[in-house]
């Protein structure tokens, strides 16, 4: 039953910026971490950001630092993505998705349980 909804994806011109938004829905409250990947096209999904739900920790892929920001409003179970100072490369489909568990890796795609159906970013002149 569990559901995740994103949303906030478009065009955009570089140097622009964009928030998206993940809205969960029948997610237990003891989950280990939730998080923000992309895959664009001939490439493999990579992890982008993503929060632990115990204490906050955050991790961050090397070439969105300082650009990006993951959040989350524990009140109404949704998490966000601030995307700043958008580049071409930036250019994919966002997924939102869930580890349910911690088990061996922080952000990386295999380890993560239940997945959105995507928002597409795309950064253009």
């Amino acid at each position: 039953q569990v559901q995740l909804v994103e949303s906030g994806g478009g065009l955009v011109q570089p140097g622009g910026s964009l928030r998206l938004s993940c809205a969960a829905a029948g997610l237990s409250s003891d989950y280990y971490a939730i998080g923000w990947f992309r895959q664009a096209p001939g490439k493999e999904r990579e992890g982008v950001s993503c929060i632990t739900i115990t204490d906050g920790n955050t991790y961050y892929l090397d070439s969105v630092k300082g650009r990006f920001t993951i959040s989350r409003d524990s009140a109404n179970n949704t998490v966000y993505l601030q995307m700043n100072r958008l580049k071409p490369e930036d250019t994919a489909v966002y997924y939102c998705a869930t580890d349910q568990r911690y088990d061996g890796s922080y952000c990386y795609p295999p380890t993560y349980d239940y997945w959105g159906q995507g928002t597409q970013v795309t950064v253009s002149s």
